[in-house]
């Protein structure tokens, strides 16, 4: 087995739900064991859960926690120097049974309609890359890229330039893509993922020898009036998941790429 195929379960060992859940069972042994420190740890481990679990904290923590890029508009993009559009993949759905066939997940499928958006904005060539993540290997037979290709030909009535599916990871993205885009000429790329994954990105498509312009999407904003953000709900916690995420990732990623 590849070190990297730890990946996703180090990734769900670390990060809540089920890091703060564990912190709370050893809270709870060491209560059995008469400890005093055990019932302090599972209130505080559930507290952090109920915290994390507030849209209201999801959003704080996207705009305290990563670092931030702004918007790309299609001005700015027209008039820019990017030479190509430049599609990570987020994921499959692996049976869609209605479609009888896989479909991109809703990270994918957001990034893929805003980059086919922007490319008929400016009239640049537009790649997509993504293969089998290392959390689907062994439930997903379609690369992310197979799939892309045929959504936005039927449904866009779009063909992508250069379609890389072996890749596993976001560095993965960048090191096998970058050749790909290279050897076209392509040297400065406009790079479409959620806003919480773009630091991540921009660092390995830099190191991979290309010149980046962040195009983020799908920020962490405000959903609810400001009672309803303070309140616990799967979307808050999902949402904190995924800034925690990015964030444990560009800490790891100072030592190791990832």
């Amino acid at each position: 087995m590849e070190l990297a195929a730890l990946k996703p379960l180090l990734t769900s060992l670390a990060l809540p739900p089920l890091a703060l859940l564990l912190l709370a069972l050893l809270g709870l042994l060491l209560v059995l064991k008469k400890r005093r420190g055990g019932l302090a740890l599972a209130a505080l481990s559930i507290s952090l859960l109920g915290l994390l679990s507030c849209h209201g904290m999801a959003v704080w923590l996207a705009h305290n926690a990563l670092p931030q890029f702004a918007p790309l508009s299609a001005t700015a993009l027209k008039t820019g120097k990017a030479q190509a559009i430049v599609v990570l993949g987020g994921g499959l759905l692996p049976q869609a049974p209605e479609y009888g066939q896989s479909q991109p997940s809703q990270y994918t499928a957001a990034r893929l309609h805003y980059g086919i958006w922007l490319a008929r904005q400016s009239g640049l060539p537009l790649a997509f890359t993504g293969g089998v993540g290392w959390a689907a290997q062994g439930a997903q037979t379609d690369s992310e890229a197979q799939v892309a290709e045929r959504v936005a030909r039927q449904d866009y009535g779009v063909s992508l330039r250069w379609n890389e599916a072996q890749s596993r990871d976001t560095t993965g993205n960048a090191r096998l893509l970058a050749p790909l885009l290279q050897r076209d000429g392509v040297q400065h790329i406009a790079l479409v993922t959620h806003a919480s994954h773009m630091p991540r990105a921009v660092a390995a498509f830099e190191r991979a020898g290309l010149t980046v312009t962040p195009a983020p999407m799908g920020f962490i904003l405000p959903v609810n009036s400001d009672v309803l953000e303070w309140l616990p709900s799967a979307h808050g916690l999902l949402a904190s998941q995924q800034v925690l995420r990015e964030w444990l990732g560009l800490a790891v990623g100072r030592f190791i790429p990832v």
